[in-house]
């Protein structure tokens, strides 16, 4: 939706009601915009640009005779015309290092999990490095018992994946060495999906029919990446408490924090819920409706992707209500999401 071209002085009086909401919680009227912020004008004409506001459906007034609030929209033009983002201090970002970082990529995504939802007060969802575009390291089987193999797949990035393979081929410990030798080699640097692809172009290939060795090495690895699907992505979610307003008193609000709590429960919706983001640049902010679900209709996720440059390999989001402080949320998801590559590319 295209934003409106407002004045000046419609701009610094629609960033002071956002502000002052998301502060407060409450309806925001013209002397309060006054007394707390330079504005320069007077209460009465405050009154004016805020009912011009209120037209554009920026702002709204929820109650007769009292203040207004943004809208979707109002919050909208606010975190993409007028935020001001500050960043993290020196000594939050070591903080923030030192608690994230952790053994194992599974350690690392765990921390940065529960870290953000305990700085934003929110809840915290991360998709953990997708196991499809996980980079091979190497390659072993291990005999298990007649005619079974262990097939252990060695990610860049440390993961191991288990996988039994039935063969009728008779190999010995020697020759297995030179079948993890050369297909190691052949398969180093791919993604899961690559190696399988290339594994069945070699077997395809004529020249390797003839040499015995190379044949069986090659029957091995597609049986190891063909014995069982790849599992889904995990998600990690912390922090669902944060979520709940013991306080509040709007009606139906127990049933529609079920509805929510439920609805982080469901990985496939946390998953589709944040695709998006791992193709698109930078931070993406959906508020309510933006996000395509009705649990989540009373809700902002701020969400960013997370890997090197080339191809996202997962993604971080912290859920809360749309009042919350989008400044400070989205300068910890960003850093975090960048300490999250560099941490798991150190470990590969």
């Amino acid at each position: 939706m295209p934003q409106p071209d407002l004045s000046r002085r419609a701009r610094k009086i629609l960033q002071a009601v956002v502000s002052e909401y998301l502060h407060s919680g409450d309806a925001v009227g013209s002397r309060t915009v006054t007394r707390r912020h330079e504005i320069g004008l007077s209460p009465a004409t405050v009154r004016n640009v805020m009912a011009d506001l209120e037209e554009l459906g920026l702002l709204e007034q929820r109650h007769t005779s009292a203040g207004r609030v943004p809208t979707e929209q109002g919050l909208r033009f606010f975190i993409q015309s007028l935020l001001k983002v500050r960043g993290l201090s020196p000594k939050e970002k070591d903080d923030i290092r030192a608690r994230v970082a952790g053994p194992s990529p599974d350690d690392v995504v765990q921390n940065a999990s529960r870290l953000l939802s305990e700085l934003t007060q929110h809840a915290a969802i991360i998709i953990a490095p997708d196991q499809t575009v996980s980079r091979m390291s190497h390659i072993e089987f291990v005999p298990i018992r007649a005619g079974k193999l262990l097939a252990v797949l060695v990610g860049t990035d440390g993961r191991v994946e288990n996988r039994v393979i039935t063969t009728t081929d008779v190999v010995d410990l020697a020759r297995l060495d030179r079948i993890h030798n050369y297909l190691s080699t052949l398969l180093a640097g791919l993604t899961l999906d690559e190696a399988r692809a290339r594994v069945e172009r070699e077997l395809g290939d004529e020249k390797h029919t003839y040499d015995g060795e190379v044949s069986a090495a090659l029957r091995l690895g597609a049986q190891a990446f063909a014995s069982e699907p790849p599992r889904p992505a995990d998600v990690v979610v912390s922090g669902q408490a944060n979520l709940f307003d013991p306080r509040s008193q709007e009606p139906g609000y127990l049933d529609r924090m079920r509805q929510l709590l439920r609805t982080l429960e469901d990985k496939e919706v946390l998953l589709q819920l944040l695709d998006r983001t791992r193709t698109a640049d930078g931070i993406q902010v959906f508020l309510g409706a933006e996000t395509s679900h009705a649990a989540l209709s009373d809700s902002s996720v701020v969400a960013v992707s997370y890997g090197p440059e080339e191809h996202a390999v997962g993604a971080i989001a912290v859920i809360g209500p749309m009042r919350m402080n989008y400044g400070k949320v989205m300068s910890v998801v960003d850093f975090t999401a960048d300490l999250l590559t560099r941490m798991l590319s150190e470990q590969e």
